[in-house]
């Protein structure tokens, strides 16, 4: 199936990124993490050190997360000592990205029944740490910096096990769950408060330039190992069942399956992606 290139659409047209955090709102989710850091150092102190490090030393979250994912991405390449300032500067510059990153740790906290505080997703999980990789790589690509935003985007995937281009654009409040094989394709937008689970594909068909990839509008849910393939749209609210391939648009609050996909019926709930009700509409798991 072919799909016809579309004009590029403003940004102003997508929710992303709307609702940021406040200042004293973000302090108190990085005071939050700095209490469950210290109450883990006292039952682990074979952690003290990587808590010391990336938390209890750090005075805001730019700067754990900006030691977290220093951490993770050193290499031979591009070693700590030059790698962190690097991270560090571009955080605590542009606000934005810091306010991004902590909606996704609430999203983690609030949909992911096993995550018991915002320090987890800082320390263990890897889809936060490969979409916070991939909002310092998209920043590049804005300002510029190409080879070095596919440079993060190569050393992210190779570490993650995550592939999201760095022009890509992703709202906010977004969970990759378990994330494993995660792509996410140059042209695609994923809007404020989606969630996605693991070895899901948003891809495009062919040689077909342009805008060729997925639009994901907000509430969405994709179920485990889904293709959503060329430049269609799942509307606000859909569900996309797990193993499903996605060739046309799914239409906002219906739950679509099956390879192709079709449409079953109504979502369940009013926003899937924050309900995380892993069942199509006859109860039949996704």
């Amino acid at each position: 199936m072919e799909h016809k290139n579309q004009t590029k659409a403003s940004a102003n047209e997508f929710n992303l990124c709307h609702g940021r955090l406040s200042q004293e709102e973000l302090d108190e989710i990085w005071a939050g993490v700095h209490e469950a850091a210290e109450k883990i150092i006292q039952s682990e102190p074979q952690l003290r050190h990587l808590l010391t490090d990336v938390v209890i030393s750090r005075k805001c979250m730019a700067r754990g997360l900006a030691a977290r994912l220093a951490r993770k991405l050193a290499r031979e390449d591009m070693q700590r000592d030059e790698l962190e300032p690097l991270l560090c500067d571009i955080l605590i510059n542009n606000g934005a990205l810091v306010r991004s990153a902590a909606r996704d740790m609430q999203a983690i906290v609030d949909r992911d029944p096993a995550c018991q505080s915002a320090l987890e997703p800082l320390l263990f999980y890897k889809g936060f740490l490969a979409i916070t990789s991939y909002r310092i790589s998209h920043h590049l690509w804005g300002t510029g910096r190409h080879a070095l935003a596919l440079y993060f985007q190569s050393i992210s995937s190779e570490i993650f096990g995550v592939d999201i281009h760095p022009a890509a654009r992703i709202g906010c409040g977004i969970l990759l769950d378990h994330a494993t094989s995660v792509v996410v394709g140059e042209t695609s937008i994923i809007e404020d408060d989606v969630s996605i689970l693991h070895e899901v594909t948003l891809g495009g068909t062919g040689k077909v330039s342009g805008d060729r990839h997925p639009i994901v509008r907000s509430g969405v849910l994709i179920g485990a190992g889904s293709k959503i393939l060329g430049r269609v749209t799942i509307g606000t609210c859909a569900k996309v069942g797990a193993g499903s391939v996605v060739l046309e648009d799914v239409p906002p609050h219906k739950t679509v399956a099956g390879v192709p996909a079709v449409v079953m019926g109504e979502s369940n709930e009013e926003n899937p992606a924050l309900g995380m009700n892993q069942s199509l509409c006859d109860g039949n798991r996704i």
